[in-house]
């Protein structure tokens, strides 16, 4: 089998088109080793900003299975498991630094960057600008020992923080 990143992107662009046609949009993909059998976690939200239930994480099961079936070394390999991406979701796509710009993540990068701290690879902080496009977005964060500026494509994960801020959005938007 392929190693994890180029297994991701492939189920990605596999799933895509399905999802968004079912008005879904693919927060990840995520294929989590466990020996002979991997588990793909996938994560999708309503486009139309209503919360996830059973019901949609089941349809798109449905839909996808097929097409995961057909992926050469996964069949009969996976488990599959669809969710939500929950409040203190991932932080995966830019659109979703964007989306949450102004609320705290917890971050974990690549490599260790040089910030007001030292040397640092996990951090805290909130997320103060997001700025050009994918690929070569930079994200800002502010964090308790100063602002920190980093490329996304060095964040290896980031998840937003549940903090008091992020609950008041969640129950009074569409996040």
């Amino acid at each position: 089998m392929t190693n994890v990143k180029e297994l991701e992107a492939q189920i990605s662009s596999l799933i895509v088109g399905d999802l968004d046609a079912m008005g879904y949009d693919l927060v990840r993909a995520e294929p989590l080793s466990g020996g002979r059998y991997v588990t793909l976690q996938i994560m999708a939200e309503r486009v139309d900003g209503k919360p996830m239930t059973v019901s949609d994480c089941t349809k798109i099961s449905h839909a996808i299975t097929d097409k995961l079936d057909g992926v050469e070394g996964l069949a009969d390999h996976y488990t599959l498991e669809v969710s939500s991406p929950g409040i203190d979701r991932p932080l995966v796509r830019l659109k979703d630094y964007e989306r949450f710009t102004g609320h705290v993540a917890r971050v974990e990068l690549e490599s260790p960057v040089d910030s007001v701290a030292g040397k640092k690879k996990r951090f805290q902080g909130s997320i103060t600008r997001v700025s050009g496009s994918a690929p070569n977005a930079e994200i800002e964060f502010h964090t308790e020992a100063g602002d920190v500026r980093v490329a996304m494509q060095s964040i290896a994960r980031a998840r937003l923080v549940l903090t008091d801020a992020l609950l008041n959005a969640a129950g009074g938007s569409k996040h």
